[in-house]
């Protein structure tokens, strides 16, 4: 095993992050949080379920639009 290899982060590391940041206001990192939890739940889940739930991710994030347009520096400095 490589040592020097980056870690994976895990739905649980990302969390910690949220809650220690306000990283609740953030949708796009609830959104990243949805998809590393799916992740993790890839194996027990069939590929219809599987698919099902990477669309309705998907649509939760296209539905925020461009909100953060003019507020680069205030939303993502």
């Amino acid at each position: 095993m490589n040592d020097d290899a980056p870690k994976k982060l895990s739905s649980d590391d990302l969390a910690f992050y949220i809650e220690h940041t306000d990283g609740i206001t953030k949708p796009w990192l609830l959104g990243q949080l949805r998809l590393l939890k799916l992740r993790e739940r890839r194996d027990s889940l069939s590929e219809t379920e599987y698919l099902e739930a990477i669309a309705d991710i998907h649509q939760d994030m296209m539905q925020l639009g461009e909100w953060w347009k003019g507020r680069e520096d205030e939303v993502f400095g």
